[in-house]
């Protein structure tokens, strides 16, 4: 394994909103990097390849032609992969290689995707992303984890992460994670659900003058309308996220209540933007109303339609 992180080969699984960021952020760095997304093996993979030779990323052809290559595997897939990603990258880890796991997949998970990659030879650590990754990009506040989390984090913040060790106990930073989501996915499906029927009894004002004099700190308006934007376009993902952090709660030993409704929330609102009710995916329009009465309605004319 080379020696330096600046000389790194960086293997990105993953070529969504994450891995691309990752990839132009890196490859600003000078290191050379490598992604595969089972998008490539179909017909989404068009954007990807474009993306791919604009900033010089080389594209592998399976997850095993990625793993046998990298120093550094970052794993930036959807929570219910994070498993088989580690599965799939296992037999061909390099030797003393570091599988970074970016994915919001619950300790349990985390601890059986490092099984696979310690098991095989590579040194594994659980990353916790900690907010949004567009607004920091490479600098998202992360937490890691795991017994090679000490020896990763310097060399991680030598090619642009600000990453820091909240455990070398695997398990303590997702666990960070996940509960922290319970909180902030949470909000999510509670405002779309309480503003959306807020509006079909006409309401809305008196609601948000009523949380505004509750909590005078939070601008209702704008907030409400991010965390539109935010679930209208990513909600599937979260969705996702919000099942691990259910079995999080099981985990823990609860009954996972308030994060089971928040997942379905979730991909409710996930399903009415494949089905093109906030607009076209992927145009400038789509999921950018800056009054989240425009959403709210659109939700609630689908609703009425009975369709």
């Amino acid at each position: 394994m080379t020696g330096a992180s600046n000389q790194w080969h960086v293997g990105l699984v993953g070529y969504g909103e994450v891995g691309k960021i990752l990839a132009e952020d890196l490859r600003k760095e000078g290191l050379r990097v490598s992604a595969y997304d089972i998008k490539l093996d179909d017909d989404r993979a068009s954007p990807l390849r474009e993306h791919a030779a604009r900033i010089g990323v080389a594209l592998a052809t399976s997850h095993a032609a990625l793993a046998k290559e990298a120093d550094l595997i970052v794993s930036a897939v959807t929570a219910s992969q994070a498993v088989p990603v580690a599965q799939a990258c296992a037999p061909a880890v390099k030797p003393g290689s570091f599988f970074l796991d970016f994915n919001s997949a619950s300790p349990g998970a985390k601890g059986r995707a490092a099984a696979l990659i310690d098991g095989a030879g590579g040194r594994y650590v659980e990353g916790a992303v900690m907010t949004s990754v567009p607004p920091y990009r490479i600098k998202v506040p992360l937490l890691l984890g795991g017994g090679s989390a000490a020896a990763l984090a310097p060399l991680l913040r030598e090619i642009g992460f600000d990453a820091k060790v909240a455990s070398d106990r695997l398990g303590v930073a997702s666990a960070v994670k996940m509960c922290r989501s319970i909180m902030i996915k949470g909000m999510e499906a509670m405002v779309i659900e309480s503003f959306t029927t807020a509006r079909a009894y006409g309401v809305e004002d008196a609601v948000l003058a009523s949380l505004a004099e509750t909590f005078p700190s939070i601008d209702w308006e704008k907030q409400g309308a991010y965390f539109f934007q935010r679930v209208i376009e990513h909600g599937r993902r979260r969705a996702e996220e919000v099942r691990e952090v259910a079995e999080t709660v099981r985990e823990a030993g609860l009954t996972p209540w308030s994060a089971q409704g928040t997942a379905e929330r979730q991909a409710f609102i996930a399903d009415l933007a494949d089905e093109g009710v906030f607009g076209t995916r992927g145009t400038r329009e789509f999921a950018r109303s800056a009054d989240w009465r425009t959403e709210a309605d659109r939700i609630l004319a689908r609703i009425k339609s009975g369709k």
